[in-house]
């Protein structure tokens, strides 16, 4: 059996896949998906302008709000030229370096997405368990730290992650189940021994979504002992409204992130719709809900959306 690599003088390409067995109706079927990605930019970039123009916005609150739009819109972008290409086009192919590099971005754009979450949940510890000491604790150099820091552990987790890649040969089958590159999707199809990725890929996820979502179950632990100290019901109710929409946001992004792990690495008995219809929401669903959801329960941002959409709209 003829082995191929990165090597060869031919360049190794990928197949990506729509839904498959579904292609009279893939026409259709990207019209929602459109829609999504056309929702998941506008509402990031919305929430990105009116974090950057409006000063009463220029709090540590909606500069994390910020890092998470900026983080969602990288996420959406780096899979938009495929998934349309795909459905729209039909133009599946992918040469392996260009798949290394949009596996590069989704993966860490989600394990940055998973730190901006862990930073966003110690925002309101500190707002709620110490806030006469919010404003010196987290100062716009400590944002600023914890941002870069954020950035440099999830680049220094994907390098040896995606070169790693470069070590594999793929025999006959290269037919990918999604329409996008993903980690253990791409390594299945080697056909030689591919432990080495499988462990370091399971490294990767424990090492910042593995850390960052018990420490987040702590401070939230933490949170709600500190509010149920609080005497007055109106206080406790205010001081829980506030985590609500960071709530949220965690559990959309964690939830489709795990179970697409769970359906890849357990499902391999699971109809193909299955693991198509999982990596769409997991790849969509969190830039889609996240400026709705902060749009909805933050009076402030709503405030600012006012001020600089609908007024401006009303004016034309």
């Amino acid at each position: 059996m003829s082995a191929f690599n990165n090597t060869t003088s031919q360049p190794l390409i990928f197949l990506l896949t729509g839904f498959p067995g579904l292609g009279a109706f893939q026409i259709w079927i990207s019209i929602p998906i459109c829609l999504l990605y056309a929702i998941a930019l506008s509402g990031n970039s919305m929430i990105l302008f009116v974090v950057i123009r409006e000063k009463s916005l220029h709090e540590p609150m909606y500069y994390f709000l910020s890092m998470l739009s900026a983080t969602d819109l990288g996420l959406t972008i780096c899979t938009l030229s495929t998934t349309l290409g795909v459905f729209w086009f039909s133009n599946r192919e992918i040469i392996f370096d260009a798949c290394i590099s949009q596996m590069f971005f989704l993966h860490g754009l989600t394990f940055m997405e998973s730190g901006v979450l862990l930073a966003m949940a110690f925002d309101r510890f500190v707002a709620i368990c110490a806030p006469l000491h919010y404003a010196t604790i987290l100062t716009n150099t400590k944002i600023a730290q914890i941002g870069m820091a954020i950035v440099v552990r999830d680049v220094a987790i994907m390098i040896p992650v995606v070169m790693l890649l470069k070590r594999l040969s793929f025999c006959q089958s290269k037919v990918l189940s999604h329409s996008y590159c993903y980690h253990v999707d791409v390594i299945q199809l080697a056909c030689n021994d591919n432990r080495v990725n499988s462990i370091m890929g399971l490294f990767a996820i424990f090492s910042t979504t593995g850390i960052d979502c018990p420490c987040i179950l702590i401070s939230y632990v933490m949170i709600i002992r500190s509010v149920l100290n609080i005497a007055s019901p109106e206080e406790r109710q205010k001081a829980f409204n506030t985590c609500v929409s960071h709530i949220t946001a965690v559990a959309i992004f964690y939830i489709p992130l795990v179970s697409l792990s769970l359906v890849h690495r357990y499902g391999r008995r699971a109809p193909p719709f299955i693991h198509t219809m999982m990596a769409n929401v997991f790849l969509l669903i969190p830039p889609v809900l996240n400026p709705i959801i902060y749009s909805v329960k933050t009076k402030q941002i709503r405030r600012a959306i006012s001020k600089h959409f609908i007024r401006k709209g009303d004016q034309m």
